[in-house]
């Protein structure tokens, strides 16, 4: 075996795990180098300049689109809401069913992320509530750090399923069961992550006295969600499980009508606010939800009418291009502007300060967009120069019959690389597939720990990072952050590569 092209594959990602989490390089100058260094390899393995150029630009279009448009509509809808002083009126309103942070962070990092995820996915579910948080006043760190950690389980299922279709149709295998094997391999640890993120946002004090509420919180968003994943499929079980654990929440407090004993560090307004206000307020995010329901696969008629506005293109001139389609209307990000519009003008704001709001926010993330681009090339140029394929190759001859221990970190490398758990299928489903029949077993398993790991590694994708950093104020700060995550990341994997390898080699 020639062990010299997959270490030559592994500079790039090694480079950004050292500049993250060694040199503490802001993440921005991290992936203009990674880039560079990427452009240099793919030459030695003889692309030349022409193929370079096509594959990078694919993908800086790729995260530009739909990317890097969520990120800054996630965020100019937080922004506006600062603007209006909405946030005030929402904080106050929160404040009516807890000022505790243990029970803001299970509504909105657990109840609220999950739902953006399963609703939109591409990072609204890290921007908009750890956002949210900090406005509430939870630490800055703990609030991206929670959303990050919260972030991994739901991925499976994230933007009304499109990761665990877009698997199926690159593996030809049955998505309702490819579901099935998701849960299986998931249902422990989702059950386990609202712990985690509690005493990672809150301490474990705060965890030993909100035990009840957050035994609740994980139960009722686990058991719908994986029976909705069972029985009708992957476009649904993070929307469903969201709406039963947020009204589970706020129903227990209700009962229980006692607050624990960990204020949120800013003051709440303590103020009567009128019905109208409120919904006013939350117009942004009333619209947000209403407009992405209505474009998603619940509405199939609107969905199929929406697809009809995209083009396609093939941008890299080497072999095998792929064809990129462009939704200029369904796309979250698109959607998630328009409803901030429309949420803007309820809260009486002027058409002068939405514009400058949205300017402002595109000046303020600039960087963080740039980021996301030169990552996304990156990405890009080791599949079309066979770096990627390296990669996982030289891993299954390494592993053999140990590879399924493995499959759930192919999975997180992939979206180290790409910051998608769709994209990871694209790049390893078919190679997880033929691994598992090249060992005799169920490639259900393997592709499913594909998604399950992808999850995990978002984590610690720098494009999730540098979205958590912009979105609480903290840009420069990557490199901590990312060192911060990095224990959960690894606790996590491992654990998955235990499930997955338990679930291989009992039903092979």
């Amino acid at each position: 075996m020639n062990i010299f092209p997959f270490l030559t594959a592994c500079l790039p990602i090694l480079w950004l795990i050292l500049a993250l989490g060694v040199f503490k390089m802001a993440a921005h100058r991290a992936c203009l180098i990674a880039l560079a260094g990427t452009v240099l390899l793919a030459a030695c393995r003889g692309q030349n300049s022409l193929e370079i150029l096509t594959a990078s630009t694919e993908g800086f279009a790729t995260a530009l689109w739909p990317i890097g448009i969520v990120i800054i509509a996630a965020l100019f809808c937080y922004n506006l809401c600062v603007e209006t002083r909405a946030m005030e009126k929402i904080k106050a309103q929160l404040g009516t069913i807890s000022t505790d942070q243990s029970v803001l962070i299970l509504l909105i990092a657990w109840g609220f992320g999950n739902f953006m995820e399963g609703m939109a996915g591409f990072g609204t579910a890290v921007a908009i509530p750890a956002s949210m948080l900090v406005a509430l006043g939870i630490k800055p760190m703990r609030a991206v750090l929670v959303c990050l950690i919260g972030n991994s389980m739901p991925t499976s299922f994230g933007a009304v399923g499109v990761s665990t279709e877009t698997l199926s149709a690159v593996t030809g295998l049955d998505v309702l069961q490819l579901s099935k094997s998701l849960i299986c391999l998931q249902v422990f640890q989702t059950l386990l992550l609202p712990f985690l993120m509690l005493a990672v946002g809150a301490g474990r004090q705060a965890l030993k006295d909100s035990w009840q509420v957050t035994a609740i919180a994980a139960a009722s968003f686990t058991l719908p969600w994986a029976a909705t994943a069972w029985f009708v499929g992957p476009e649904l079980p993070n929307i469903v499980g969201a709406a039963c654990t947020m009204l589970a929440i706020i129903a227990f407090v209700k009962i229980q009508k006692k607050e624990n004993p960990v204020p949120a560090d800013n003051a709440f307004p303590q103020k009567n606010i009128a019905c109208t206000e409120i919904c006013r307020a939350w117009s942004p995010f009333i619209f947000v939800t209403a407009f992405l329901a209505i474009a998603s696969r619940l509405c199939p008629v609107v969905f199929s009418f929406l697809r009809t506005f995209s083009s396609n293109l093939q941008i890299y001139s080497g072999d095998n291009p792929n064809t990129l389609t462009f939704y200029w209307i369904s796309t979250p990000g698109v959607l998630i502007l328009l409803a901030t519009f429309c949420g803007g003008l309820c809260q009486q704001a002027s058409f002068k300060t939405i514009a400058m709001t949205l300017s402002k926010t595109v000046r303020q993330y600039f960087k963080t967009i740039l980021t996301i681009c030169c990552v996304m090339a990156t990405a890009k140029l080791m599949s079309y120069s066979g770096m990627i394929g390296n990669i996982a190759e030289t891993l299954v001859g390494i592993t053999g019959t140990t590879f399924p221990v493995i499959s759930p970190w192919i999975g997180a490398v992939g979206a180290f690389l790409t910051g998608s758990g769709t994209s990871t299928g694209v790049l390893f489903g078919e190679v997880q597939m033929r691994a598992a029949l090249s060992l005799g077993l169920d490639p259900f398993w393997t592709v499913a720990a594909n998604l399950f790991g992808a999850g995990i590694g978002k984590m610690i994708c720098p494009q999730s990072i540098v979205i958590g950093a912009g979105a609480i104020g903290l840009g420069g700060s990557e490199s901590a952050i990312w060192r911060s995550v990095i224990p959960f990341f690894t606790l996590y994997v491992l654990l998955a590569g235990t499930m997955s390898a338990i679930a291989c080699w009992l039903f092979a």
